[in-house]
């Protein structure tokens, strides 16, 4: 399949048209970035890495019915995804205070939370994606209030499923980070709808994760604190996961 016009270019991802109406391509650059931009560099071969994590847990979130803008993977680097109306939100979840928590809040990194704690940023580089209230968000036309409700409840479901599942290869998850979308479908008597899927990616890129015996980082977090490794720690998260880091032709 080949990639069409392109549409945007992100600091990880660059998207092209595809073929079909309503489909993405999206395209998994080696592209690393941290404080906002600020930072920059690149991770070799982190983009086939994270496309191939991303195919992953878009299929197994999909088996407990969340439902995602995934299609398939086509390529080591791309994927083909349903065009979808991304609502300009990060939704974070809390596991284990880290990062910009600690920093904020002047919380110890490491602390365990009582539950796990929701986060929303208004998704805005020019800001430096600022944390936003619901309040906020539904005022200002965001997403309304149903929509936060269900994506809240979808944030809480793949927490869960997710936790278990990095647990289950030796990982702790301690926050991560979650895009979600309007997808459109024709209704009765041809009226069109909405229905909310989740979007863009989940890979090391968007997520902490710590090994459960050593508490080493296995995530950026190994770029934005100049830890070194990046490369062999994003390999061990993808051969933990049973994927295979040989590149083929499709």
């Amino acid at each position: 399949m080949s990639a069409g016009e392109k549409l945007y270019e992100g600091k990880a991802k660059t998207l092209f048209k595809g073929e079909e109406p309503g489909t993405i391509i999206q395209y998994f650059k080696d592209d690393a970035t941290a404080f906002n931009n600020v930072k920059k560099g690149t991770i070799s071969g982190k983009g086939i890495i994270n496309n191939k994590i991303t195919e992953l847990v878009m299929h197994r979130l999909e088996t407990i019915g969340i439902p995602t803008h995934f299609i398939e993977r086509i390529s080591d680097r791309e994927q083909l995804v349903e065009e979808a109306e991304i609502i300009p939100l990060e939704v974070i979840i809390r596991n284990i205070a880290a990062g910009s928590m600690s920093k904020k809040f002047g919380v110890e990194e490491g602390i365990r939370l009582p539950f796990p704690v929701l986060e929303y940023s208004l998704k805005n580089d020019d800001l430096g994606d600022p944390l936003i209230a619901e309040n906020h968000i539904i005022a200002l036309g965001f997403a309304e209030e149903e929509e936060l409700l269900e994506i809240e409840e979808m944030a809480y479901q793949i927490n869960d499923y997710l936790r278990g599942m990095f647990a289950g290869i030796g990982l702790e998850l301690v926050d991560f980070k979650l895009e979600f979308g309007r997808l459109k479908i024709e209704e009765d008597e041809g009226e069109e709808g909405y229905f909310i899927v989740l979007a863009d990616e989940f890979s090391p890129d968007n997520c902490r994760l710590w090994d459960m015996e050593t508490g080493e980082k296995m995530d950026k977090d190994r770029f934005r604190r100049d830890l070194g490794g990046e490369v062999e720690a994003y390999q061990e998260v993808a051969l933990r996961l049973g994927i295979s880091l040989e590149t083929e032709d499709k």
